[in-house]
């Protein structure tokens, strides 16, 4: 696996490094002696999976506080997504900040999302699917959000916004949420 760090401290993509031959290939996902090696986590407590559908679909920008805080590792299975995260962590030098990756299912990429940070993305094809590794449960006690059209983080969006729940509609914009 290839570990490339994002411009936030802490987040990174990870890349495949397939072995090919006439069938196809083989790569490793999750390696606990690789992610150990660059400092991450390797306790994976839950895996969700989502699916979105419609081309400039909106999800996010959501997080967990306190007890819940958690790390992810998110990957597209089907299609691809402009994923989006925000950090939130007090003290941090990029507090406010927020960078956006392509993760495409062809490609295989993923992103490695560290604790206090807010994530959301946007579909870039029809449907889009996407797994998701936690390092703690859900807890609806200690979920959280910002506002995705926050004018303050300027996200720029690749695809003109198309659907959005009304709870992401909803979510307060980044001046209002407290540091994690």
């Amino acid at each position: 696996m290839i570990f490339t760090p994002l411009p936030l401290t802490g987040a990174f993509e990870v890349l495949l490094e397939p072995r090919k031959d006439a069938r196809g290939f083989f790569s490793r996902f999750y390696c606990e002696d690789e992610f150990s090696q660059h400092g991450l986590n390797t306790d994976w407590v839950q895996m969700n999976l989502s699916l979105t559908r419609g081309r400039g679909s909106l999800r996010g920008l959501h997080f967990q506080r306190g007890a819940a805080a958690e790390v992810k590792l998110v990957r597209c299975l089907r299609g691809r997504v402009y994923d989006v995260i925000v950090d939130l962590r007090e003290g941090s030098t990029s507090y406010g900040r927020h960078v956006g990756v392509e993760l495409d299912a062809e490609r295989r990429n993923s992103i490695y999302i560290p604790e206090g940070f807010a994530h959301g993305f946007q579909t870039l094809e029809d449907e889009a699917e996407l797994q998701y590794f936690h390092s703690k449960p859900y807890s609806p006690g200690h979920e959280g959000g910002v506002n995705l059209m926050d004018n303050d983080l300027a996200i720029d969006w690749p695809l003109p916004p198309a659907q959005m729940s009304e709870r992401d509609e909803n979510l307060p914009p980044f001046k209002e949420v407290l540091p994690l």
